[in-house]
């Protein structure tokens, strides 16, 4: 039998479809295999210190699997965590409320910058796993996050509908979707709604060659076309305050005279309930971090690597991002379909092969 008798869980960062189901996971498993007691933290890792939390048991965990949002809450703790490594004295109020509330291991659900703080706990001696969660599939050492394949079918299913909108008026349409610094929702999306034209921070942009694009398709007669954007792109010229699809709806009517409009997908994207792969990839995530802390293997975060369950260690995520590169399979295949990503892949050395 594990040493470990009581475990907390948190969530932190922005919310994603699936942490009430990750909850769930790590919470039965340590239960029913492992016989721990299981409470859940309210409101990050400031609600440690806060002492807030709640009894997590067979009973208030059987709804979770399908609810979106967070039965914890959230908070944004990149503040917290660097008070963490300056102040002993949030440090030893830190220690005091864990043994207070007699945790013997921490699960931390979040994105990069909740894995970040994990990682600044494990080196102060806590024993802590993480779980990746984020729609926008950027933490490093996993092949996915949970919340992304639901966020990338939400965005898919609206695409397809703007799809009727832009061919019955001989309209641009530019949907804009959620990706701060990188553009894997934009780029699975896209190729997964038929865009015509996906653009991605990571690549950069140049609107002459997305001009050059649209009216290569109106010379073939094709009047419509729909473009894919990820809300963290930025190009010279926008506005303080312009959204990016804002900006190239407007450069391309007074550039081009192309009659275009925009749509800006926003929150919709990681509301509600996840996907079937999502809950399941929160059940085998959530499983793995309960046998972790089982076999006494802290300062870990657990990862999907090839399709299989596995760990890696917090310090070498800190502080890193997965982003999407040229040499991607999708952007490849968009390629050889003729799909423009708004740049010219020969200054970038890359070719379809």
């Amino acid at each position: 039998m594990s040493a470990i008798k009581r475990i907390g869980i948190l969530s932190s960062g922005g919310d994603a479809p699936g942490i009430n189901a990750t909850i769930r996971a790590v919470a039965k498993s340590a239960i029913v295999a492992h016989n721990m007691e299981v409470i859940g933290i309210k409101g990050g890792f400031t609600g440690i210190v806060d002492r807030d939390y709640i009894e997590l048991n067979m009973m208030n965990l059987s709804s979770l699997l399908s609810m979106g949002g967070t039965i914890l809450g959230s908070s944004r703790d990149g503040a917290y965590r660097k008070l963490l490594k300056k102040d002993e004295d949030a440090v030893e109020a830190l220690k005091e409320a864990y043994k207070d509330l007699g945790l013997d291991a921490i699960v931390c659900i979040g994105g990069n910058g909740t894995q970040k703080t994990a990682a600044t706990f494990s080196t102060l001696g806590f024993n802590v796993i993480g779980i990746p969660k984020t729609i926008d599939n950027d933490v490093w050492g996993t092949d996915v996050t949970f919340g992304f394949d639901t966020a990338v079918s939400i965005a898919t299913e609206l695409i397809d509908r703007v799809h009727s909108t832009a061919q019955s008026h001989n309209r641009v349409i530019v949907v804009e979707v959620m990706g701060h610094d990188v553009g894997w929702i934009a780029l699975h999306a896209g190729m997964a709604g038929g865009a015509d034209i996906i653009l991605l921070p990571e690549l950069g942009c140049d609107l002459e060659l997305v001009k050059s694009a649209i009216l290569q398709r109106y010379e073939e007669g094709k009047k419509y076309a729909i473009i894919v954007v990820a809300e963290g792109l930025t190009l010279e010229g926008q506005g303080k305050d312009e959204s990016i699809s804002s900006y190239i709806s407007r450069w391309l009517r007074d550039q081009a005279e192309i009659d275009c409009r925009e749509t800006v997908l926003g929150y919709v994207q990681r509301g509600g309930a996840p996907t079937a792969f999502d809950r399941n990839l929160c059940t085998r995530m959530g499983g793995h971090a309960s046998q972790l802390i089982a076999d006494g293997i802290f300062g870990v975060m657990v990862a999907m690597r090839n399709g299989k369950i596995t760990h890696v260690p917090l310090s070498e995520v800190n502080g890193k991002l997965r982003v999407v590169k040229p040499q991607d399979e999708l952007i490849r295949e968009g390629r050889r379909m003729d799909v423009s990503f708004g740049i010219d892949f020969d200054k970038l050395r890359v070719t379809t092969e």
